[in-house]
């Protein structure tokens, strides 16, 4: 009773394409989809960027670990 129905969606669809016609709704979906593919393209090259610097960090410390036991060895020895 309170929800809206399969005949109120199509009347408000109606609506629309006759305030806004066939073409620009037609061109905002167009905007629209672009719109999201360029939002997971950006979201992609942000991961990507944060799993380099992460490798990158964790080689450093590698690095580091590995430069710290060979500094320990040499003051044992």
């Amino acid at each position: 009773m309170g929800g809206i129905g399969i005949w109120q969606l199509v009347i408000i669809l109606v609506i629309v394409i006759l305030v806004f016609g066939a073409k620009k709704i037609r061109t905002l979906g167009g905007d629209l989809g672009m719109a999201i593919k360029n939002f997971k393209s950006a979201v992609k090259q942000g991961d990507e960027a944060e799993e380099e610097e992460a490798k990158q960090v964790e080689h450093k410390s590698e690095k580091v670990v590995d430069s710290d036991v060979a500094s320990k060895k040499k003051q044992k020895a």
